[in-house]
């Protein structure tokens, strides 16, 4: 292995990697800049902060359709995924990233429950 194969891995520089990271920034910047928006429209951080405590329930509606759109959309590939792997081990594999899903949305939903509670 050569030092050059050791500093550029071939899973790090394939395109759907660069992909994958360059939706990644693309979101972190959509949500810097909203909040830069935001704090400058209503003139200071604590009034923005104040905004968002204000209008959590709109917010918890939205991630609640979210949600929804996002299990249906699961729903709808899971059994396309299951009539075109049918054997137990693609099933064993599904379920283990389905609880990893539901317990994530659940530790979110709880962390944003404590810190507004």
């Amino acid at each position: 292995m050569t030092i050059e194969n050791w500093l550029r891995p071939a899973w790090l520089f394939n395109r759907r990697v660069g992909m994958a990271l360059l939706v990644a920034l693309l979101v972190a910047s959509i949500a810097v800049a909203v909040n830069i928006v935001g704090i400058s429209i209503v003139g200071s951080i604590d009034d923005w902060e104040r905004w968002l405590r204000a209008h959590s329930a709109h917010f918890l509606v939205w991630r609640l359709l979210v949600y929804t759109a996002t299990a249906y959309g699961w729903w709808w590939m899971r059994r396309r995924l299951r009539e075109r792997e049918p054997d137990s081990e693609s099933h064993q594999r599904l379920l283990r990233v389905e609880i990893a899903a539901v317990v994530t949305i659940v530790l979110l939903e709880a962390s944003q429950l404590l810190r507004a509670g």
